[in-house]
């Protein structure tokens, strides 16, 4: 049905003056190319890189947010129009001067130190709206910074902006295009101007991809972080279910919600993990066993696949040559790496579906009413957002409908026993008796699979055409994956993604980053209007 197959591609999960499309307009022609991809002073350029030039007095916090901000004008806002980036921060350059003068004083912070980062716009950062892509939120400023945020701020960033989404982590509808929301517009993949940018993370993937900002934050329930990176030739963490906190992000499932990095590279993503993850008091999920905090830096080794034991998900294959074929090197890249490759399988592929679905349209009521509650939002319940996308049908629903707010308006309480089982369902089936029993079964140290498809056509009259992907065990079953460039189909890239059990984020760091230091396949993107066919 097609609800499995969105929930299997994009659940994540009046400030804006950028004067977004409502709808998918015609891309521009391929003579923006140039201007959008020459002669930026910071492309491709590593957090590493960019704190060496801070620390020899080489660069500053305010002249690369300036940067960024007037690339942001010359290629999202004109030029190829990618409609990434739903809002700037005003405060900015504030936060720039004064992560400078933190450093002219002798007080660096970290490594992220006044490193700009763009969010997606489910999440709370003030001064900006946290609207989730809807024009019912339009107005929404929250009073506070969601907790990973404040994180971020502690780690000496600087908030540049949010990013557009997938409207409401685009679980509003079974026929919805990614990347479009009613407040942003549709977004655009910076390799092909007319294919997805893939969804929910949509803006955040194409802004970072773009090199619109040094690094980005994400969200996912069901491949909102692994997609849209794979799609826009980025390496994203989705972490385990708990490391990172969920306080200040609208939700869609408290069984399956993270927040996560998106950038350029492995070294970059440990990083923003390193500055973002950690206990919270708001968020129980964070406050399990014992756990100390990595230096995830120290599991960035380029000899980290050797005597590994990698499982190979074949059955999350042979949907499209081209990823079979990135995937059969990717496969032989990691052998030649020293490690053992193996095929292998989820004993229970395909049977948790129907559970995590139900799942998802109970936590979705419940968790943004509560939500919008404590945040003391324009509109207070999910019948309120029906009601007002009804009556501004035009704006909010000239593409696709609401169906799934309709399903989850009908759902019961948490106490319901059909959400009780459904819940216990979903995460055994991919969980223990999924992901966890296949890793076990041959000793395995993480599974394999191609992330996604090569990007679609944007298509705002049928929806998406999403035609498979390999995340979703790792989503339902609450654990990290991370995906890291392995090739691509006629320009498009194409992503492999590692998985592993909860809390192994360390060892997929450092198997990812091994793959990549061998591989370095990621490519520039270059603004075209569309594919090239020869």
């Amino acid at each position: 049905m097609r609800f499995l197959l969105l929930a299997a591609l994009t659940f994540g999960l009046l400030a804006c003056d950028r004067n977004p499309a409502p709808a998918a307009d015609a891309p521009h022609p391929d003579d923006d190319a140039p201007a959008a991809s020459a002669e930026f002073a910071f492309a491709e350029l590593d957090i590493a890189e960019l704190q060496a030039r801070m620390d020899r007095g080489e660069l500053s916090s305010r002249r690369l947010t300036e940067a960024y901000l007037e690339r942001i004008a010359a290629i999202d806002d004109a030029g190829p129009t990618l409609n990434a980036v739903i809002e700037t921060n005003p405060d900015a350059l504030a936060e720039a001067d004064a992560r400078d003068a933190e450093r002219e004083a002798g007080r660096v912070r970290g490594p992220m130190h006044g490193i700009p980062v763009l969010l997606k716009d489910n999440i709370d950062a003030t001064p900006m709206v946290n609207s989730a892509g809807s024009l019912a939120l339009a107005q929404h400023r929250p009073e506070d910074d969601a907790f990973l945020v404040g994180r971020l701020r502690e780690a000496g960033v600087v908030i540049l902006g949010k990013t557009n989404l997938s409207e409401w982590a685009n679980f509003r509808s079974t026929r919805s295009s990614s990347g479009w929301s009613g407040r942003g517009g549709q977004t655009r993949n910076p390799y092909a101007l007319d294919r997805s940018p893939c969804g929910s993370s949509a803006g955040t993937g194409s802004a970072v991809s773009a090199n619109l900002a040094a690094v980005g934050v994400g969200t996912e329930t069901d491949g909102s972080i692994i997609c849209p990176a794979a799609v826009n030739g980025l390496v994203a963490i989705k972490p385990t279910v708990g490391l990172v906190s969920r306080d200040g992000i609208i939700p869609i499932s408290r069984s399956q919600d993270t927040a996560g990095p998106m950038t350029r590279s492995v070294a970059d993503a440990a990083l923003l993990l390193a500055a973002m993850a950690g206990p919270d008091e708001a968020d129980t999920a964070t406050l399990g066993a014992d756990r100390e905090m990595p230096d995830y830096r120290r599991h960035l080794d380029e000899d980290g696949l050797r005597g590994a034991r990698i499982g190979v998900l074949r059955d999350a294959m042979g949907y499209h040559p081209d990823v079979d074929a990135a995937m059969e090197d990717a496969i032989a890249a990691i052998q030649a790496a020293g490690a053992v490759v193996t095929d292998a399988r989820i004993p229970t592929a395909g049977q948790w579906g129907n559970a995590e679905f139900e799942v998802l349209l109970y936590e979705f009521k419940a968790g943004l009413e509560q939500y919008l509650a404590e945040s003391d939002a324009p509109v207070q319940t999910m019948a309120e957002l029906i009601e007002y996308n009804q009556r501004n049908a035009a704006q909010e629903m000239p593409l696709f409908g609401q169906e799934l707010f309709e399903m989850a308006q009908a759902k019961g309480s948490l106490n319901d026993e059909a959400y009780l089982d459904a819940r216990e369902k979903a995460r055994r089936l991919a969980g223990p008796e999924g992901l966890e029993a296949a890793l076990q079964a041959q000793d395995l140290d993480a599974l394999i699979a191609p992330a996604t498809s090569p990007a679609w056509l944007i298509d705002p009259v049928n929806g998406d055409h999403f035609t498979g992907a390999g995340y979703g065990v790792a989503a339902v079953a609450g654990t990290p994956s991370i995906t890291v460039p392995m090739g691509e189909s006629f320009g498009l890239p194409v992503g492999i993604v590692f998985m592993g059990p909860a809390w192994s984020e360390p060892r997929l760091i450092e198997l990812a980053y091994a793959f990549e230091q061998a591989t370095l396949a990621r490519k520039p993107p270059r603004f075209l209007s569309t594919i090239e066919l020869e």
